[in-house]
């Protein structure tokens, strides 16, 4: 059967939450400075010791939640269907005061989050399409998606979809115990300007 990809409101979220935020860590992208960091950084992809389960819904806050904390009014969320069942979900921030990602531009949108069941890892490239199209709709030139240095797949499908690397924070979660040893790494979409028909 073919996926779709639907565009949910708010009040739907609790079929986002069904599709799990999680993966297994096999390796990571160490950042080794080159002269101190005058000579620029080089990522560098290393196998952990001992992979382990990364669990993004662990840390206590569902999709669900996000209203509770955020103006989600210009939001955009999406789930990936297969029939009658969610097989992926995405989320677009966009024009919302006091989030932080979106460094107050009216023409920049941030993947918020994208998640996929492990078995359907094409739901990913529509999910992305749809939501980087839904961006580009809104007048956005740029989108940008958050990810970590243990998240080498997703850098790597980043990378795939056409985002370049725009910044690498080496202390980003610093003020977050748990994930304090984690890079934080912003990738950058150009977000070609909608044409008009026969243009």
């Amino acid at each position: 059967m073919s996926i779709r990809i639907v565009e949910i409101d708010p009040t739907q979220l609790a079929e986002y939450d069904r599709i799990p935020s999680r993966f297994e860590v096999r390796a990571v992208l160490e950042v080794d400075l080159v002269e101190g960091g005058l000579g620029g950084m080089i990522l560098r992809e290393v196998p952990v010791e001992r992979p382990y389960i990364k669990d993004y819904d662990a840390y206590g806050e569902l999709p669900s939640d996000w209203p509770k904390k955020f103006d989600v009014r210009n939001w955009g969320f999406f789930l990936a269907m297969d029939g009658d069942r969610p097989v992926g979900a995405a989320a677009v921030a966009f024009d919302t005061t006091g989030v932080f990602m979106l460094e107050d531009r009216g023409d920049l949108a941030v993947l918020w989050d994208i998640r996929v069941q492990p078995e359907r890892g094409g739901a990913g490239i529509l999910l992305f399409r749809h939501a980087t199209e839904w961006a580009r709709r809104r007048g956005c030139t740029q989108m940008k998606i958050e990810t970590q240095n243990v998240n080498v797949p997703a850098c790597r499908f980043y990378q795939k979809m056409g985002a370049r690397l725009g910044e690498i924070r080496r202390f980003g979660y610093a003020a977050v115990p748990h994930v304090a040893h984690e890079v934080m790494l912003c990738w950058y979409l150009e977000l070609a300007p909608e044409t008009r028909r026969g243009v």
